[in-house]
């Protein structure tokens, strides 16, 4: 018979429980293992995400894919409030995502709701508050020079993230970006388990296919046409997917 697993800590709180550099370990062998043993590889990143919102004090987490600064596609969440997180802050272009990817390096924002977290990304603090959210922390998949996404996690309370939690997030996302890249270098080897990124990438298409739209209405290049659809949206209570598919379907234009 299987030990229960070790149980999550109150959300906002320590908790007394077993180290977290043993559970670390032995939850990472837990969900890579069944990979090994043939499993769909594609679904190694999410279950390694969903590992982090089971056991660690956090609410909720996603997998976001940059390809750019303008590019980048939610590819898991696993609630609607971490999905709208990631849709608010390519929507807004700005939010701890969005300064994880361009440094490099983790963004951990422990109270949205005061203190510098608020003052740093004053719109976007704003929305995540309104969805009950009080802390963000991102953390860049990829290597030290170049980050391909990010792993987001968020918490309905505020503080930050425990020594115990970081020993286990860190080696979290270095095996969640290990199994990225080896879905790419299998997909474009073998054309095998392209569909992840396929669904991950339909979202950034409607956006791409609007952009392209504003660039030949405005004649724009296509940093400002994202720009003024982003305006659009913003202004709207929008996200940005959904401004651009109101512009392909000519619900709105961009001549005036």
């Amino acid at each position: 018979m299987e030990p229960d697993p070790p149980e999550k800590p109150a959300e906002g709180t320590q908790g007394a429980w077993m180290p977290m550099d043993t559970v670390a370990l032995g939850r990472l062998a837990e969900v890579l293992l069944p990979a090994v043993e043939g499993e769909r590889k594609s679904d190694v990143p999410a279950r390694l995400c969903q590992a982090c919102v089971d056991l660690l004090d956090i609410t909720g987490a996603s997998i976001s894919l940059s390809g750019g600064p303008d590019t980048r596609a939610t590819w898991w969440s696993s609630d609607t409030v971490a999905a709208r997180l990631a849709e608010a802050q390519y929507s807004l272009g700005d939010g701890p995502c969005r300064s994880a990817l361009n440094a490099v390096a983790p963004v951990l924002a422990a109270d949205l709701a005061s203190g510098q977290d608020a003052r740093r990304w004053p719109v976007f603090a704003q929305q995540a508050v309104e969805l009950g959210v009080r802390a963000v922390f991102s953390l860049p998949l990829g290597s030290s020079a170049v980050a391909i996404g990010t792993l987001d996690l968020y918490r309905r309370t505020p503080g930050a993230l425990s020594e115990r939690d970081q020993s286990f997030v860190f080696p979290a996302a270095d095996a969640i970006t290990t199994a990225l890249l080896a879905l790419q270098v299998s997909s474009s080897i073998a054309g095998e388990d392209s569909a992840w990124l396929d669904a991950a990438e339909a979202d950034h298409d409607e956006v791409h296919q609007a952009t392209g739209m504003i660039m030949v209405f405005l004649d724009l290049d296509a940093p400002h046409a994202l720009a003024r659809l982003r305006a659009h949206a913003f202004t709207r209570g929008q996200s940005v997917t959904e401004a651009a598919r109101d512009v392909i379907a000519g619900r709105i234009s961009f001549h005036d």
